[in-house]
């Protein structure tokens, strides 16, 4: 499904569902260099089991038009936007990696029109090393190699299904930086990330139950990393679950059932 969000067309994977206002809806935000379709597992279950889902293509990434965002702040907009365009009064919001930072900061603006936050391999600050801020834009198929090493646990599909984890990422990679002939999407959102110092305060600002889903094997996003903010929300009296999985950087991939069910959970209280 698209809407027009900011002028421009933003594709929202739905699971299959019409949109119905009764129903609790859930915005699934992803990270650099990513689209809709890693949230496939969940975004099915969540569509099948009683919410609205708007899975999203970034702007300037994978199906969806528009200027690819070049800060937290930018994409936050887009998400206030698409929930005007979309009619939700109220959204859950769901981010990975950069996806959390902007779910953190939209949910920090909307406050009350915002249910819960579920920040999924998420840190602060998320600091990018200059090397690989560096090869996303000189050599970004070397950066794709890296990342797609370094953020796993495993290689191996952990549903048995026999696909290739690492062929598969490799090629979305391939794809969403394709998608934008204009702009590298790769090297902006790794700027985007390391530059946004946003956190701490943002979550002050949250009025919504927080659900942190952290890889205890993740070295993009280490747990350490996550506990400025762990220790922000609670200082501020916020609703706070933390959850950790033997997983590395990508939960939803690495493991869908579990981060799937931790996600059901959470959003039904």
């Amino acid at each position: 499904m698209f809407y027009q969000v900011q002028g421009a067309p933003l594709y929202c994977y739905t699971g299959d569902k019409a949109f119905d206002a009764a129903k609790p809806t859930v915005v699934l935000i992803h990270g650099v260099l990513c689209d809709h379709g890693v949230w496939i597992w969940q975004a099915r279950h969540l569509a099948n089991h009683g919410f609205n889902v708007l899975s999203i293509d970034l702007p300037g990434h994978g199906r969806s038009g528009g200027e690819a965002p070049a800060s937290v702040a930018q994409a936050a907009d887009t998400i206030a936007a698409l929930l005007d365009a979309a009619g939700a009064q109220k959204a859950a919001l769901v981010g990975h990696s950069w996806g959390s930072l902007i779910a953190m900061e939209t949910a920090a603006r909307l406050q009350d029109r915002i249910s819960h936050l579920v920040l999924i391999g998420t840190a602060a600050p998320m600091k990018v090393s200059p090397a690989l801020i560096a090869a996303s834009q000189d050599d970004p198929e070397a950066a794709l190699k890296m990342i797609n090493v370094f953020s796993r646990s495993t290689l191996a599909s952990p549903t048995g299904a026999g696909f290739w984890v690492y062929g598969a990422s490799m090629a979305l990679g391939r794809k969403v930086l394709r998608s934008n002939p204009r702009v590298n999407v790769f090297h902006r959102g790794f700027v985007a990330c390391d530059q946004y110092e946003g956190g701490p305060a943002a979550m002050a600002q949250l009025t919504c139950p927080i659900l942190f889903l952290l890889g205890s094997q993740d070295q993009m996003t280490q747990p350490r990393a996550a506990q400025p903010l762990i220790a922000a929300a609670r200082q501020a009296g916020k609703t706070v679950q933390v959850q950790h999985l033997p997983v590395g950087h990508h939960q939803m991939t690495e493991a869908p059932k579990e981060t799937t069910a931790a996600l059901h959970e959470f959003l039904c209280c």
